[in-house]
């Protein structure tokens, strides 16, 4: 229970903003009103705008129309709490863990490292996701190196670089302009020689429509599946949650090219409109693994549902 208090409480934190927007707003607009079609249709409104998308506002609204219809919600209390129960049913059940290597039976007693693949675009947050990531895996007392795959721009190789430093982690890095499976190949090599348990690959910033990005994505892939088995164990997504729709479109794209397998939403702390993480699970039903709530390398929270919701609508 105090765990689950903590995570709530610095969701809470970081989703202010949202809660400016949907929180306060929802319950000035609900609370204390006669429930009418009226109100529920002015309700649709202000989940449109906090981005909570056209598909999960229509489940949402649709049903508690029909609810309202059928005379089960009575009260304004009763729609606030059917939005809520409403909410938590489209992002779907508990938090979804990261999945983590196994042993290879062919070499019993072997450590095989935990491998993650990381991508998204220039100025999601992308590196910054990753030191979090890091950081958190690192108070679990797993040892973490990183791979700088990113060769295409040395300001990224260099930004690695310092988290590496500040994080006392490894870092594997190339040549600017080099091959970035070729870094992907060298980190494998060392991950699996130095006993590491987790291996966390930063890859170029890529735009969704630029083939020759996404192909190279895909040569790392298949480098790192030959060089330790079931790797990469999770392929993660980060999107900026201040982009809105742009973040929705990204997730469906990379969602077809990259085998995403789960989402860092990244900025949530920056945005008014924490209700695409709803959209995105909708448009893309990719799972939102962990949300970044904050600027210090300990605000990233894996992502419940419940305490998600709850944080959302706490005033």
């Amino acid at each position: 229970m105090a765990f689950f208090k903590s995570i709530l409480g610095k969701i809470k934190q970081g989703l202010a903003a949202t809660r400016d927007t949907l929180v306060t707003g929802l319950k000035n607009l609900i609370l204390g009103r006669k429930l009418d079609e009226q109100l529920i249709d002015e309700v649709e409104v202000m989940l449109l705008r906090a981005d909570v998308g056209t598909a999960a506002t229509t489940k949402v609204i649709d049903s508690a129309r029909a609810d309202f219809r059928a005379g089960k919600l009575k009260e304004s209390k009763d729609l606030l709490d059917h939005l809520k129960a409403g909410l938590k049913e489209l992002l779907g059940g508990p938090q979804t863990q990261l999945a983590e290597a196994v042993a290879d039976p062919a070499n019993p007693g072997t450590r095989v490292p935990t491998v993650y693949l990381i991508t998204g675009i220039n100025g999601a947050g992308k590196t910054t996701s990753i030191a979090k990531l890091a950081n958190l895996l690192r108070k679990q007392n797993k040892t973490v190196m990183l791979a700088a795959c990113d060769t295409f721009r040395a300001g990224a190789v260099r930004q690695l670089e310092i988290w590496a430093e500040r994080l006392g982690v490894e870092l594997v890095k190339g040549q600017q302009g080099g091959d970035p499976a070729a870094v992907a190949f060298d980190a494998c090599q060392a991950a699996v020689a130095r006993g590491v348990d987790v291996l966390i690959l930063d890859t170029a910033g890529r735009l969704q429509t630029q083939d020759p990005l996404m192909r190279q994505l895909g040569k790392i892939r298949s480098v790192v599946a030959k060089k330790i088995a079931g790797a990469p164990h999770e392929t993660l997504l980060v999107l900026d949650a201040t982009t809105g729709q742009n973040a929705l479109r990204q997730a469906e794209e990379f969602g077809k090219f990259a085998s995403v397998s789960g989402i860092i939403l990244a900025k949530l702390d920056g945005t008014a409109k924490g209700g695409v993480v709803v959209a995105v699970k909708q448009a893309s039903s990719i799972p939102v693994k962990f949300v970044g709530v904050g600027e210090s390398i300990d605000d990233l929270e894996p992502f419940d549902p419940d305490s998600f919701v709850e944080a959302m609508f706490e005033g």
